[in-house]
């Protein structure tokens, strides 16, 4: 992976130094920045050492790599040519891959670290359209060729009627790292069976970690809005590096950002110490080829 500059990002939002179980620091692996200076103070606050930014329904790429560099090492953007925008949609609806072209030109500036977050399968939501879009289709295809000439992974929202075609892409691109956004949302079997067979997947854990989702209660992993079910910490342990942590905070509330995040904290208060780091933000590090902080 690329190796990025590690600035002073915990001098930068204020917070203690990451691996401290006392102040809950991790690295946020999903955030969609439609507000960058709303999204800093509320990071200070939770212990945000950094995040993975994405777009959202008022961030364009120019607002992310504005941001990255007002906030260089503690915004880390990525490219998203998602099909809920707009401007995308049409190439995703002919299946057209001459649209990994437009991340090729954006990563090649050298500002973006990633693409994604590419929501190839979603289902709908409040202000969201349906996607239904292979994953093992021409577009995908050329996106991860994208990402492996530029050595950056990609943030993938594929849940679960779509598992047959995402493992056929993951089985063709074992050289490019795959993030799944919430995990695509999977019960605890398909979550180990998806993790057994395909070494490129690091499963992500934004959405899983609130109280409630609001799309369906099923989706969380905690068993009473508070606890973590213990088949799901053993689970990461059995896999400690290839779990990392996310918000999916997007600024539309300040209020539901918070909790999300506390979410985040109160889920890695419950694991185990020796693999707490890990989970927290050395995975994410390591994904994103970003040296660890000096001890």
């Amino acid at each position: 992976m690329i190796l990025f500059r590690l600035l002073p990002v915990i001098a930068l939002l204020g917070v203690g130094s990451v691996g401290s179980a006392q102040d809950r620091t991790f690295a946020d692996a999903h955030v969609h920045l439609n507000d960058p200076d709303a999204w800093v103070a509320v990071a200070a606050d939770a212990g945000v050492a950094f995040a993975v930014a994405m777009r959202g329904r008022s961030a364009s790429h120019e607002a992310l790599a504005a941001a990255a560099e007002r906030w260089p090492g503690a915004i880390v953007p990525f490219v998203s040519v998602s099909p809920e925008h707009r401007e995308y949609r049409d190439y995703w609806e002919r299946d057209d891959p001459t649209l990994a072209a437009v991340a090729d030109s954006l990563l090649k500036t050298g500002v973006f670290a990633g693409i994604g977050e590419i929501s190839a399968v979603h289902f709908p939501g409040a202000g969201f359209p349906e996607s239904d879009f292979d994953p093992d289709g021409r577009i995908m295809h050329a996106l991860l060729d994208v990402a492996a000439r530029h050595d950056v992974p990609v943030t993938l929202h594929v849940e679960w009627t779509r598992l047959r075609e995402l493992e056929s892409l993951l089985a063709d691109h074992r050289d490019v790292t795959v993030v799944w956004a919430h995990g695509g949302y999977t019960p605890l079997v398909m979550a180990r069976r998806l993790l057994e067979r395909n070494p490129n997947l690091v499963y992500e854990l934004s959405a899983r970690t609130w109280a409630r989702h609001p799309r369906s209660p099923d989706y969380t992993i905690l068993r009473d809005g508070e606890t973590v079910w213990p088949e799901w910490i053993a689970l990461i342990e059995e896999w400690p590096e290839r779990f990392v942590v996310g918000s999916d905070a997007s600024l539309r509330s300040i209020d539901s950002d918070r909790a999300k995040l506390d979410g985040v904290g109160r889920f890695l208060d419950q694991l185990p110490e020796a693999i707490r780091p890990l989970v927290a933000h050395g995975n994410l590090r390591r994904v994103l080829g970003r040296a660890p902080d000096p001890p």
